[in-house]
């Protein structure tokens, strides 16, 4: 089921599911004055709590609206939507998405407990969609959140389907262009010559190379971080997170990786990806935090091993 709520809604069906905790810090921002907006202006930050404080001051009561939809008869919550803010207040495995594509950000969390997962999502912090379904339909709720392309053209791009990179060289040609530096890119591909290698294993040219690098750190449109996470009895969270950035022909996946044994190779391996490959690339994070679970506490049911399935 999904279920469109507002944050007067959701706070109060919180309040109605015994108080569960919601997973994000839903106190409204209080505006301020500032003594020198007469003189120098409005800062954007007090701009957009004023903003935010008045769309949540035109929402009709909660309470009304609930019952009116049927999710709230005589005080008593739906079990559905009890059951899902229960989930999200209690899970063994939590996931929380942070998308950004042409300045539109949209976060969601997911969290999944027992063979079931409750979904929060939200693209203003206003309205909420909340939604609860199996494990099974995991994989197609978390391609939605890398779905913010749809309907718009693609173009192409100088980066290849992949490239692997060391992570020296990624960092700094990220610092050189938000120094407003990017004249600096050629003399890092120069000075990182062979080091960076296509998807057979040949190394790439410096002219080459200063190309693929202004695609990635100047041409980007968005970005996507996945954060996962084990939760133990003792509330302990460990922690993994999937990061891929999003250029004019589509989604690229950052997975860091080492060459070495000896920890002294850091490299990042940047290859094309599709929405799809999210819970993919998310089920490895989870595994590594499940199995790291597993070590020091009680195995736990999981989207790493519903029944045994793979994710």
């Amino acid at each position: 089921r999904r279920v469109g709520l507002s944050l007067p809604e959701l706070r109060l069906a919180a309040e109605r599911a015994g108080g569960a905790p919601l997973p994000f810090d839903s106190r409204e921002p209080v505006p301020t004055e500032d003594p020198l907006a007469d003189r120098l202006g409005r800062t954007r930050s007090s701009a957009e709590d004023q903003a935010y404080a008045d769309a949540l001051a035109t929402l009709h009561d909660p309470a009304e609206t609930l019952t009116r939809r049927g999710l709230l008869t005589d005080d008593a919550l739906d079990d559905g939507l009890a059951g899902a803010l229960g989930l999200l207040a209690t899970p063994a495995v939590a996931a929380s998405l942070d998308v950004v594509v042409d300045g539109v950000r949209a976060r969601a969390w997911h969290r999944e407990s027992g063979g079931a997962v409750a979904t929060l999502a939200t693209v203003d912090g206003v309205v909420f969609e909340l939604a609860w379904f199996p494990a099974a339909h995991w994989a197609g709720e978390l391609s939605r959140a890398a779905r913010l392309l749809a309907g718009q053209d693609l173009h192409g791009t100088t980066l290849p389907d992949a490239v692997d990179l060391p992570f020296e060289l990624l960092d700094a040609a990220g610092e050189a262009v938000r120094s407003g530096r990017a004249d600096l890119l050629p003399v890092l591909a120069s000075r990182h010559s062979g080091s960076a290698l296509d998807a057979d294993g040949a190394p790439i040219g410096d002219v080459d190379l200063t190309s693929m690098l202004s695609a990635l750190v100047i041409d980007t449109r968005g970005r996507l971080r996945a954060l996962g996470a084990g939760v133990s009895d003792d509330r302990t969270r460990l922690v993994g997170v999937v990061s891929w950035v999003l250029l004019a022909d589509g989604w690229r996946a950052l997975r860091p990786r080492r060459q070495t044994d000896d920890d002294s190779d850091h490299r990042v391996e940047v290859r094309r990806v599709a929405p799809d490959d999210l819970a993919v690339d998310l089920a490895f994070v989870l595994t590594e935090v499940v199995d790291s679970r597993r070590s020091s506490s009680p195995p736990i049911r999981s989207a790493a091993e519903p029944g045994r399935r793979d994710p």
